[in-house]
Order: structure tokens, then sequence, then C-alpha cells
């Protein structure tokens, strides 16, 4: 290859690397905020009604306070979750999704479509592979 030739392909590549960063970002970006075990269940539980912290440790089953404290934390970080405390009784503190958060849901439906249609197919390829084996 002649100098020019490697010119030019180091330009693709430098090209294709900043295309494929330019679409990584933001995917990582969105996984960053969905990611972990609880994140999603603390949205979904949230999405029914405004709950207490001791509601959604409750509701959210096996997260434990520290977890949850961090996680409810982080959300509200990101602009999904406020802590709203009752002005008369400072006791009564609740967490609500923000009008922001409903940006989330149609990637958790999406998540949900996939989840379903994914384990059909794992179940019917075990079916199909059980069969193929008898």
């Amino acid at each position: 290859m002649n100098t020019k030739e490697n010119a030019t392909s180091n330009k693709r590549q430098i090209k294709f690397a900043s295309k494929c960063k330019s679409e990584i970002v933001p995917i990582m970006d969105a996984l960053y905020i969905i990611n972990g075990k609880w994140r999603i269940p603390i949205i979904l539980t949230l999405m029914e009604d405004n709950k207490r912290f001791s509601e959604i440790k409750k509701e959210v089953q096996k997260i434990t306070s520290k977890v949850l404290a961090e996680e409810l934390k982080e959300l509200e970080l990101n602009g999904f979750v406020e802590k709203k405390t009752d002005d008369q009784s400072r006791a009564k503190t609740e967490y609500q999704l923000t009008d922001y958060s409903s940006s989330l849901e149609p990637i958790i439906k999406s998540l949900r479509d996939f989840g379903i249609q994914h384990r059909k197919k794992i179940r019917d390829e075990g079916h199909q592979a059980k069969k193929n084996a008898d």
C-alpha cells in the first residue's frame, strides 16, 4: 500500500471510530441510568403511585434499605425521582417520579417486550432440542 492509500485508509478508520463512538456513548449513558437489578423495579413501583421509603422497600422485595437509599439518590440526581416532604409533617416523605421519567416508559416497555420474546425463543429452542434428542 502506498502512502496515499494509507492516508485514505486512516481517514476511513478515524471516521468509523468517530461514528461508532457517537453511537455508543449515548447508549452507555442510557444503560447507566437503568443499570442494575433495582432501578427498573423502583421506577415501576413509583409508576403506580407516590410512595414512602418503607412502601417501596416492601414492594421491591429483597432490596436492602441501604441499597434502596442509594438507588433513590441516584435516580434523584439524574432527574427521574423527587423526594416530596409534607409541609405539615416532616416525618412524611414520599418519592414520586418526575415528568421527565415518563421518557423511560417506551424503553421499559421495549425491554419487557424483548424479554417476553427472548424467553419464548429460548423456551421454544429448548423444546426443539429436547424433541431432536428423543
